[in-house]
């Protein structure tokens, strides 16, 4: 009898043992599964704050894209097809040579050595979102409360976009900061810099920069990139300007020449805003340039003399087929363009400028319009070049490719939404009831 009561009492021992071990075997596993929910909703929360998210998502892009341009290497823009012979670029003798800067006065100007304007508050750019972010700086010293977000949403409403043109920075001003005015030109100088600065208007500048090497595309990527930025101050002793940067930080120093030198891919284009009250004081500090049609002949005497001293300068010829293209001299700029990409541009040229699409189209070099304009959207995983895919669109088109041309259009509007000139392709070749975005739209 001890011995049955005594086995009952190991049995129920065991059993309240095993019961016990299972309850904290539970218990545990409802906590680790408990917390593994807390990290992921922590997770989640965490990525919903703005900066974050920008960046994991920019990552993920900027992985993507090395991993299909390591399968399908980045190669260097493709010189003119063999099949398309151009000739040497020789100077119309009707193009004025001389460069005219200013209006003559009596009383040359005299600057102060140094000039510093009020910082605005600094905007650290998102994903490609230098233009928007220094527009940003540039209209909170104008007492502009709105951030780069707020530009975006009207002008590049796609995080992936890669480009901002000048043109739509300057859209974005005359529509949604209406109480101010912007003018952007070409065939700026570090005396018309000082000159603005001195007279208090900051000024945009488009420049080339260089990427650093985790945000390479590929193993072979240049790492050439371009770059706005916001000019704030100069100093003559020290020779060197002062940029608000949207990448770098706040109060970088430029030296004078360093600065011509990147500012020289881009035909040293500048953007000023002012109110409009002030209109005839910019008008006399940008003396003939104030004129666009005077300022593009400037720009293609500097154009010119840069080639003379030096045939070899990629950039020159480049500007002057950008020069030309705006003089609608479209056969020369084509020839212009032949002699850049066959002395050879870095690989993003095209995706931030555009006017070799416009010659080669219009002087009917289709083949080679299609395969630059390819070259420059394919590279990025989403085809994120609205401009290269509409051109590649009007290609198709010459080429009697209709539908095609449609497909490229409609790429265009995913990476664009409001993208006018894609809109417009549609209701002028494609869909003649097409309607157009409510005005405004993008251009």
């Amino acid at each position: 009898m001890p011995l049955f009561r005594n086995g009952i009492f190991y049995l129920r021992n065991r059993l309240s043992n095993s019961g016990t071990l299972f309850f904290m075997l539970k218990k545990k596993l409802f906590l680790g599964i408990a917390g593994l929910v807390g990290l992921i909703g922590l997770a989640a929360a965490i990525y919903q704050i703005p900066a974050i998210k920008n960046r994991f998502e920019w990552r993920m892009v900027v992985w993507s894209t090395y991993i299909q341009n390591t399968v399908d290497p980045v190669g260097k823009i493709p010189t003119p097809l063999p099949s398309t012979p151009f000739a040497t670029f020789t100077p119309n003798p009707n193009t004025p040579t001389t460069i005219i800067t200013t209006t003559p006065s009596a009383t040359p100007q005299l600057l102060p050595a140094q000039v510093s304007l009020p910082d605005p508050k600094y905007e650290l750019q998102g994903i490609n979102n230098c233009g928007p972010a220094t527009l940003t700086m540039a209209l909170r010293m104008y007492g502009w409360q709105g951030t780069q977000d707020d530009i975006t949403k009207i002008i590049k409403p796609v995080p992936q976009d890669r480009n901002v043109n000048p043109d739509e920075l300057r859209y974005f001003v005359l529509n949604q900061a209406g109480w101010l005015r912007a003018e952007f030109r070409v065939a700026g100088d570090v005396n018309l810099l000082r000159k603005l600065l001195a007279a208090n208007y900051p000024v945009i500048i488009e420049e080339a920069s260089t990427l650093p090497l985790e945000d390479a595309m590929g193993p072979d990527d240049d790492l050439w990139d371009a770059h706005y930025l916001l000019i704030t101050g100069y100093d003559d002793n020290a020779k060197v300007f002062t940029a608000q940067d949207p990448l770098r930080g706040p109060d970088q120093k430029i030296p004078y020449d360093k600065l011509m030198i990147d500012w020289k891919p881009f035909n040293y284009l500048y953007m000023v805003i002012y109110l409009p009250q002030d209109e005839a004081e910019v008008k006399s500090i940008l003396g003939s340039n104030w004129d666009p049609d005077q300022n593009r002949q400037n720009a293609l005497a500097i154009a010119q003399a840069a080639i003379t001293a030096d045939p070899t300068d990629k950039f020159a010829w480049f500007d002057l087929g950008s020069t030309l293209v705006y003089l609608e001299r479209y056969n020369e700029a084509a020839q212009a363009f032949d002699k850049a990409f066959t002395i050879g541009l870095p690989q993003r040229m095209t995706r931030y400028q555009f006017q070799p699409f416009f010659a080669y189209y219009n002087a009917g070099r289709i083949d080679y319009l299609l395969q630059i304009t390819e070259d420059t959207y394919k590279v990025i995983p989403g085809n994120y070049s609205e401009e290269a895919l509409l051109w590649h669109g009007y290609g198709l088109l010459s080429n009697g490719d209709t539908a095609g041309a449609l497909a490229d259009w409609n790429k265009a509007l995913k990476v664009h939404p409001n993208f006018c000139d894609a809109e417009k392709a549609i209701n002028t070749y494609i869909q003649p009831t097409y309607q157009l975005t409510n005005p405004p739209c993008s251009p």
